[in-house]
């Protein structure tokens, strides 16, 4: 026992029932005789300290994902948590402990974006479980860094499981999943936070799994996550979902017994209201006290683990000072991971743009100047933004001539009030005019495309009807592809939308994300190459709605790169650059894989054209064996090279890269033949198709089967 856990049991030990109770709750009270201060456990750093007031604000969690870079995810992480403990120690001495004030952050969303109408998909790391847990992983460390002794800031990993919409159906929706399914996609990056990064608490989800609440789920809070895996930290529930048990999933029949379940499966905290019913549980009979007090005892804990029962000025952190929060050396980290995040999906040569060589430049759409786009949802306030247009304009000063036109509402018919429909197009018409070259910013924003009840989507509760942009913006799109002037389309959103006629009719397409406060400028530079692109997509481009499967059908058949049968638009992995890398020589140091064995694989990868640049070498491997997903990745590793520079990359293949899990949940590395691909890209020819290259490729053999 660690001598928090026993300084925490000393204390539940000395507590009546009442206060235990009052423990269980988000905003738990203090209680003055036993010296333990009121505290608010709900905070949120998704993307950089959220509803707090100001901090930096980093690209949308989906955004990063596209960065495909685990030690830039750690770093920004380190920020966030060196950010949080800033805004404490001043908030503390200013004696404010309200909500979204704490050191326990309920970040990083790890919940798989396996369909993109889901509003909420923003908030993740992606559809592809390796790439999740890769970056989640690496987020919590970062969070999570520890010295002497204390930990800096407390990560959660959430939804606890299989979730990911629809949002209007989260309260009362069952999610049905096959144990291979659960085992293969949807538990990989859970089990990742917690084995490997330690991770300090996991949220339950909404909906049920499997006929389960989630926050109240023995086979997920007690089998899987607490005994199958060996987690040590706190659960807590999604907030209110307590109160669905009774008033929408009817498992049980009132309050006393819904916060009876959640406790006794596993769930220690609430965000919510159903907890202070435990006191009137545990006199009923209906939960045992012991199980309340090994719940108290890991809350406690965990305040004990940030250092907040240790005298003031005592804990290292404590002396980290407020100036460091959106600072030069933050901002600068932003702006990095911003250029890191955009994917250039396509480029006929038209980018990038020479300032030298145009007098004028058109910047049209609902989202040029906007800083909601920028953002996302889980937001805090940067103390400056810079949207597209203003990084354009700061970026041409005097040189080049901008013209700007709002084009449209996001979603609406009209931008004013009492106006005709279609106000703006004139006005875009006398852009396009006017222009040698445009700019057409259109999209989302966290208004429509969210969780329901924070976005204010009239359509679906936060989820899109479909892969379209809304309203007018295709209209406008049409009116400046008609000026005969090239269009540079930059599309903000926080997920995949249908580009099938953009990609067809239009020379180049960036898709930006949300790619926060200094997005503007990433953006900027990037259509006048101050920088080559690297970002790759870690979700994939579907050609329209109608080819996905229903949208509340969990199971993974005909979902994400690993499952679909029809060809993409653009491939998950896939993002192109302003220079060119050749990657071949594949060796490796063996082509039989075994239990408890490891395959290390070299290749070349050489800088061929005149950009300096940053490339993600990715490894997939596929079981060559009839109804197996398609090639998997299972390794990457980003390498940074001037023109003509070359180096060689290693990536190491264990043997869990090569097992697959079976009906039954039990994950199995099968005897056989395997294929071990390499490259900038996924394996598959419409990857190939788009840039004209195809994997480096290597056999291995398995001999015998076996149970990982």
């Amino acid at each position: 026992m660690s001598k928090f856990r026993e300084r925490a049991a000393a204390l539940v030990a000395q507590m009546t029932l009442e206060e235990k109770v009052s423990q269980t709750i988000y905003n738990a009270a203090e209680i003055e005789r036993l010296g333990i201060p009121e505290y608010n456990w709900w905070n949120e750093a998704l993307h950089g300290v959220a509803r707090a007031g100001t901090a930096t604000v980093f690209p949308q969690t989906i955004g990063v994902a596209a960065t495909f870079d685990e030690e830039l995810v750690g770093e920004m992480a380190d920020v966030i948590a060196e950010e949080a403990r800033a805004k404490f120690n001043m908030q503390r001495e200013k004696e404010d402990r309200d909500i979204y004030k704490g050191l326990t952050f309920w970040s990083p969303n790890v919940n798989i974006f396996r369909d993109p109408r889901w509003g909420r998909g923003q908030e993740t790391y992606g559809e592809d479980p390796y790439l999740t847990s890769r970056l989640g992983v690496r987020f919590v460390q970062g969070l999570q860094k520890e010295e002497g002794g204390f930990m800096k800031a407390a990560a959660c990993a959430k939804h606890f499981a299989v979730h990911s919409g629809p949002e209007g159906d989260r309260h009362t929706f069952n999610a049905v999943v096959s144990k291979q399914d659960l085992y293969e996609t949807y538990l990989p990056a859970f089990k990742a936070c917690v084995q490997e990064a330690n991770v300090e608490a996991v949220m339950g989800a909404y909906n049920r799994t499997n006929g389960e609440p989630c926050c109240g789920s023995k086979t997920l809070l007690t089998d899987i996550l607490k005994e199958e895996w060996g987690f040590k930290g706190h659960v807590l529930s999604d907030c209110w979902a307590l109160v669905d048990f009774h008033e929408n999933h009817k498992v049980t029949k009132n309050a006393v017994e819904s916060a009876a379940m959640a406790l006794e499966n596993g769930c220690d905290l609430n965000c919510g209201c159903v907890f202070p019913n435990l006191r009137d549980a545990v006199r009923g009979g209906y939960v045992d006290e012991a199980r309340l007090d090994e719940a108290v005892t890991n809350l406690l804990e965990c305040r004990m683990k940030l250092g907040l029962f240790e005298e003031e000025g005592t804990v290292p952190f404590d002396s980290i000072d407020y100036s460091c929060v959106d600072s030069k050396e933050h901002k600068a980290l932003n702006l990095e991971v911003s250029r890191k995040s955009l994917v250039l999906l396509k480029n006929d040569g038209l980018l990038p743009l020479d300032k030298n060589k145009i007098k004028s430049i058109g910047v049209i759409g609902p989202n040029a100047d906007s800083r909601r786009a920028l953002v996302g949802n889980y937001e805090g306030t940067a103390s400056r933004y810079v949207t597209v247009l203003e990084g354009i304009e700061d970026y041409v000063g005097d040189d080049v001539r901008v013209f700007y036109s709002e084009g449209c509402h996001l979603y609406r018919d009209r931008s004013s009030g009492l106006t005709k429909d279609r106000d703006r197009f004139s006005e875009v018409k006398a852009v396009c005019e006017q222009s040698d070259v445009l700019v057409v910013v259109l999209g989302l924003d966290a208004s429509i495309e969210g969780e329901q009840g924070d976005a204010s989507n009239e359509f679906s509760s936060g989820d899109k009807l479909n892969l379209s942009f809304p309203g007018l913006q295709n209209e406008v799109l049409q009116i400046a592809y008609e000026s005969g002037k090239p269009v540079i389309l930059v599309s903000m959103t926080g997920s995949a939308m249908a580009l099938d006629w953009e990609d067809s009719h239009l020379p180049a397409i960036i898709q930006a994300w949300y790619p926060g406060a200094r997005g503007g400028q990433a953006v900027a530079e990037l259509i006048f190459g101050a920088y080559s692109p690297e970002g790759k997509l870690p979700v994939t481009f579907y050609r329209t709605t109608e080819e996905l499967p229903d949208f509340t059908d969990y199971a993974m058949k005909g979902r994400t790169y690993r499952y679909m049968e029809q060809e993409a638009l653009y491939p998950f992995g896939f993002g192109k650059s302003y220079t060119t890398f050749e990657v071949g020589g594949i060796k490796a140091d063996g082509q039989t894989i075994a239990k408890g064995g490891q395959i290390s694989v070299d290749v070349t990868v050489k800088n061929t054209g005149s950009y300096a640049g940053g490339e993600t070498v990715q490894v997939y491997v596929k079981a060559l064996r009839e109804n197996t997903p398609n090639a998997q990745l299972k390794g990457l590793k980003k390498v940074y090279l001037q023109p003509g520079e070359e180096k060689t990359v290693t990536v190491v293949l264990t043997d869990a890269a090569f097992g697959l899990y079976d009906e039954d949940g039990k994950f199995v590395l099968e005897a056989g033949e395997y294929a071990v691909y390499a490259g900038c890209q996924q394996p598959d020819a419409r990857s190939a198709a788009l840039t004209g290259k195809v994997c480096e490729t290597i056999a291995v053999s398995c001999g015998e089967t076996v149970n990982l």
